[in-house]
């Protein structure tokens, strides 16, 4: 029990007890847009949105057609449009996404492989400009499939924000 005690007080004495919450610490190793860890303050409030899929591209296509949804880089740029608008309405922007999970379908104009290049174009325009700074860590896989027929991509990310007053 004495050897418990001890060891909460050590962790006590040190770890941050700010009077105020602190940002987010993010750790980015190479050229690639993901930090490779985010180290995110006891004290901030987390924000969990649900995976989102694309909007239809092309109404006039076939019901459950990838053309209806449109390709990877359409898809993943419609997901993120869908879910900017969702930490909006959480007060909360891309800046504060410390997390993000991507799930892939294999294209079958890849040979059944996930388009990642296609991914990396449209998230790129929302993550990794020099302006932006705060990256989130990400995974990627590639799954058997998708809820929605004809969707490559589906995204779920975790926001974090300092506790508000």
């Amino acid at each position: 029990m004495n050897r418990i005690a001890c060891v909460g007080t050590l962790l006590l004495a040190t770890s941050p007890l700010p009077a105020q919450a602190q940002d987010s610490v993010r750790r980015q190793t190479g050229d690639f847009p993901i930090s490779a860890s985010i180290w995110v303050p006891g004290n901030a409030e987390l924000v969990f949105l649900s995976g989102t899929l694309a909007d239809v591209a092309k109404p006039d296509a076939p019901a459950g057609s990838i053309e209806r949804l449109g390709n990877t880089e359409t898809q993943t740029a419609s997901v993120l449009a869908k879910l900017a608008k969702e930490l909006e309405a959480s007060s909360l922007t891309f800046a504060d996404v410390v997390k993000m999970n991507v799930f892939m379908v294999g294209d079958p104009a890849k040979g059944g492989a996930m388009d990642f290049e296609g991914l990396m174009k449209a998230y790129t325009r929302y993550f990794g400009a020099a302006s932006q700074g705060k990256l989130p860590t990400r995974t990627t896989v590639q799954v058997a499939g998708l809820p929605l027929p004809g969707a490559l991509v589906e995204i779920e990310v975790i926001a974090a924000r300092a506790p508000r007053p």
